[in-house]
């Protein structure tokens, strides 16, 4: 069984027992996190799309780690002018593992 669950702005198929990142949520490790916009849940052969989301289903996650991801380098450059930028940044995420997919 899957479900297609929409978190920060972006949406993710997952499975049981699947790990994934995705955008920083207020949690601590060792949470219990549950979401609740479900946009699809599907089996072999039967799909349940919503319109947007699907009442009453939900998936539950575990947190197994917050951190941040890998550096890139934001360089800005004018030409004819000596102006240049140099910035960095890592973007935060949470990865969780999901749990449980509540029909």
């Amino acid at each position: 069984m899957f479900a297609i669950i929409e978190t920060g702005g972006k949406q993710y198929r997952v499975q049981e027992g699947d790990v994934i990142r995705v955008e920083k949520l207020d949690h601590s490790e060792g949470d219990v996190v549950e979401f609740a916009d479900v946009l699809a849940v599907g089996g072999d052969e039967d799909v349940s799309w919503g319109a947007p989301t699907l009442p009453g289903v939900t998936v539950t996650a575990k947190v197994l780690d917050q951190g941040r991801g890998p550096k890139i380098v934001v360089f800005r450059y004018r030409a004819k002018s000596n102006h240049r930028r140099r910035k960095g940044h890592r973007q935060p995420f949470t990865a969780v593992e999901i749990q449980t997919i509540n029909r």
